[in-house]
This record gives structure tokens, sequence and C-alpha cells, in this order.
């Protein structure tokens, strides 16, 4: 087992992108209560089922949060939402075993780093795009050692 390799090929990864939103709240739950339907736009199926288990500020705060990885997510990928290349819909986030979010789907195929922070009437959210380096994985691979 050639140690310095595997070493060589942690770091064989680059940044594809990195996108941050902020948003706020309340402005997030007064277009949910002009349009209930507002939820259906923006959570899939399963956030929804999330969302629904949700009360009063913590129900909003979760809709905002969604919103603002997402919006993070399409600055990073560099397309922006509700365009032919992506949606809401193509974009899922639960939480992992200890609640952390994470994307579950998504049209990347690489890392997703995702943090989502909530400080009083405001939700922000950051996205990183990570893929592997294939040029400098290539070059590694042939270059011996």
């Amino acid at each position: 087992m050639n140690h310095h390799r595997e070493f060589r090929s942690f770091f064989e990864t680059m940044i594809r992108g990195h996108g941050i939103d902020i948003e706020e709240i309340s402005s997030i739950q007064k277009a949910y209560e002009r349009n209930v339907r507002f939820v259906d736009k923006v959570l899939t199926n399963r956030e929804k089922e999330r969302f629904s288990q949700l009360s009063g500020k913590r129900k909003f705060e979760y809709l905002a949060g969604r919103w603002a990885a997402k919006e993070a997510f399409s600055k990073a990928w560099g397309t922006g939402l509700v365009t032919r290349q992506l949606s809401f819909q193509d974009l899922e986030i639960l939480n992992n075993q200890m609640g952390a979010p994470i994307f579950t789907q998504s049209p990347f195929e690489g890392t997703i780093w995702v943090s989502i922070s909530h400080a009083g009437n405001l939700v922000t959210a950051s996205v990183i795009l990570e893929e592997k380096d294939e040029k400098k994985s290539t070059q590694t691979n042939e270059g011996g050692n």
C-alpha cells in the first residue's frame, strides 16, 4: 500500500463554486401567508413532510432556510433558480442523523457542503460545491511514486 499516494489523493479536489444567500424570515413567511402554495414551489414532498411537523417561528425558519440554501446552491452552480437548467424541485435538503442539513437531491455529482444559520429575523446559507480534480488526479496517477 502506497500511503504517499493515498495522502496526495486526499487533496485532489477543487472548489467548483461557492454561493451565499441571506433572507428575511418575515419576507418568506409573508409570501407563504399570501399563497400557501408557495411551499409547493420551494419544498419537495419530503421537505414538506418535515415542514408540516413544525410550528410557530421554527416552521418559517425552516422554510426560509431551505429557500436560502437552494438560492446559495444556484449561485454556486452558476445558473440561478427557476431557469431551464435548475428549479427549487431539483434540490432537496434533509437533515442527517445529527440534525445537520445535507443535500439529498441535486444535479451536482460531487460533494456539497451546506450551512444554514438563523439570527433574529435573518437566515443565511452557504453552499460549497467540491469536485474531484480529474486533471490533477490523472497527473498524480501517471506520475509514479
